[in-house]
């Protein structure tokens, strides 16, 4: 059975760039992003790619991969994550996924999925996260 776990994570860095024209929609970005998790997942400068599509200069979906070192409820090692989300003037929802075979140290053989909603404004993201280990 899944264990379940929640936390907060901040953006402590996120560097954007048009892939493409600019100036019109839909259009195309990249993002580098660091972020800093605590609660279940304890992990501090992540380091997370993403790639854009604006249908709007509010709207869109993007898709990325995320690396986190530190602790998952005590365990340390490090394990990806893929995630897929939309957004819009409200704000974020995010989906996301561990990489099979991507868990290192304790936590080899990790597996879940887990998700976030990101409204504008919040200082931190709250997010949950079920996984197993085998």
């Amino acid at each position: 059975m899944p264990t379940r776990i929640t936390g907060r994570f901040t953006f402590a860095d996120w560097k954007e760039s048009p892939v493409g024209p600019a100036e019109e929609y839909p259009r195309l970005a990249r993002a580098s992003v660091t972020n800093a998790f605590t609660g279940g997942v304890e992990a501090a400068d992540t380091v997370c790619e993403y790639a854009i599509a604006y249908v709007t200069e509010t709207t869109g979906t993007y898709a990325g991969m995320e690396l986190l070192t530190g602790s998952l409820d005590g365990r340390e090692g490090t394990f990806a994550v893929e995630e897929r989300g939309s957004f819009d003037a409200g704000g974020t929802r995010c989906t996301f996924e561990v990489v099979p075979g991507s868990g290192t140290g304790e936590l080899a053989g990790l597996r879940g999925t887990g998700g976030f909603v990101f409204r504008h404004g919040e200082q931190s993201v709250p997010y949950t996260f079920e996984y197993e280990l085998d």
